[in-house]
């Protein structure tokens, strides 16, 4: 059955085009083939042979990450689980010897690696700190050089993958360029490298994205390299079977809480865009007296994050819990009472959907496709104003929605609707 967010998005006008040799430039008439696939009642009953996909990507779990990118892992192992063979590319830096910290992480990565049903292959290429521009086509050939008789070329995680886009053009091999979030959107926020990744995404077969917010700034870039066609949207689904309504009591004891106060929940990386100083803020500001705020995460704002707890006296009623499992982290959902959001910039954040899957309201300011989950409700806040959210935080914890209501924004986003909707986007280009 077609998934109604892709059913819904962007109709007419989500369509992806297609050039080079084996996939030729759409017609007029041909427009907005590949969206129609998208949204087809016949989707996920589509009788085809099996694919060959090369999936490039700077985005993907490894040894010392390993749960980076994981939403990007889960969609390729369901479409290996139907048949398909994908072969992941995940290039990585020449690491400096001797270098700590996330150096490490790179210089011990193996440069191969089974996960699942999925190869991953990892090759060196040289990459200069501060040249994003000239280090994307060393990246992409790195990933070419691996490739093994691909159907299609995927690019995920736009930047810098879709820099195979011209190459795949050379050779007539269709090419998609899917976007997630700061890969587009950091990207498209700097002019030099917006009207980059613009020529990157006119030369290939097509682009989509997790949320309608991306795919519309992907149109944009494209079209304004000469593209005539429009991307598709591709939602990222919830794993409904880990993510469900708990008793909150018991997940608390399961964590090793006590108490029956109110529990606020940040989950996402410790970074800029994420702000989670506002979070901070915003709790001290409007949350009930016995309240308690849990940082799930890490990154390199960790540091500043404990520093400002300590300088607000909060050490009793704020803890940082670094990265934990997803399904540890579907404990802290059935633990919680609310999950705050404070980003700048998004695609469709997952930890929205995995929250409301799990029956708990979320309070996020308006950013990206967030919007298109939560919509014009109390839950959303066009407002970065640490005073406004904790107010608005305050009203949420007093009187929140029924858990019911919140399950329904979810309920039709599911993995299975999602690689549907991949695979017949996929066999659409590679029928050309």
């Amino acid at each position: 059955m077609v998934c109604a967010w892709c059913a819904t998005a962007s109709g007419s006008r989500a369509s992806l085009g297609s050039s080079g040799s084996r996939a030729p430039a759409m017609e007029p008439a041909r427009a907005g083939t590949l969206a129609a696939a998208a949204r087809s009642e016949e989707v996920g009953r589509m009788s085809t042979a099996p694919l060959r996909l090369c999936v490039a990507t700077s985005l993907f779990p490894c040894p010392g990450q390993p749960y980076r990118g994981i939403f990007a892992e889960r969609r390729w192992q369901a479409l290996a689980a139907r048949g398909h063979s994908v072969q992941v590319v995940h290039p990585q830096p020449y690491a400096p010897p001797l270098v700590g910290g996330e150096w490490a992480v790179i210089r011990a990565m193996p440069a191969r690696e089974t996960r699942g049903t999925l190869a991953v292959h990892r090759p060196r290429y040289l990459h200069l700190p501060g040249r994003p521009i000239q280090n994307a086509p060393r990246f992409a050939r790195a990933a070419w050089r691996q490739m093994d008789g691909p159907d299609v070329v995927v690019c995920d995680y736009a930047w810098p993958a879709a820099a195979l886009a011209p190459l795949c053009h050379a050779e007539g091999l269709p090419c998609l360029i899917n976007g997630r979030g700061s890969d587009v959107l950091e990207v498209s926020g700097e002019a030099n490298l917006g009207s980059v990744l613009g020529k990157y995404l006119a030369v290939a077969s097509g682009w989509s994205a997790v949320s309608q917010d991306l795919v519309s700034v992907m149109d944009h870039l494209g079209q304004s390299a000469g593209a005539s066609h429009r991307g598709v949207l591709i939602p990222n689904g919830v794993d409904h079977t880990r993510f469900f309504p708990r008793n909150r009591s018991e997940c608390r004891e399961q964590l090793g809480m006590a108490g029956e106060g109110h529990l606020v929940l940040v989950a996402g990386h410790l970074i800029e865009r994420k702000d989670p100083l506002l979070a901070l803020e915003a709790f001290a500001s409007g949350a009930p007296a016995g309240a308690q705020l849990i940082f799930v995460g890490s990154g390199p704002l960790e540091g500043s994050v404990r520093e400002a707890i300590r300088a607000r006296g909060l050490e009793g009623r704020v803890r940082c819990v670094g990265e934990v499992a997803p399904e540890l982290l579907a404990l802290y959902y059935g633990a919680a009472d609310l999950l705050l959001l404070t980003s700048t910039r998004e695609g469709r954040p997952n930890v929205v959907l995995e929250a409301l899957a799990c029956g708990r309201p979320v309070l996020a300011t308006a950013a990206g496709g967030t919007a298109e989950v939560l919509g014009d409700s109390h839950m959303l806040l066009d407002s970065r104003d640490p005073e406004a959210l904790g107010r608005r935080l305050g009203d949420l914890l007093a009187t929140p929605p029924a858990g019911d209501s919140l399950r329904t924004l979810v309920e039709g986003l599911t993995w299975e609707c999602s690689t549907d909707t991949l695979e017949a986007v996929l066999n659409s280009l590679a029928r050309g």
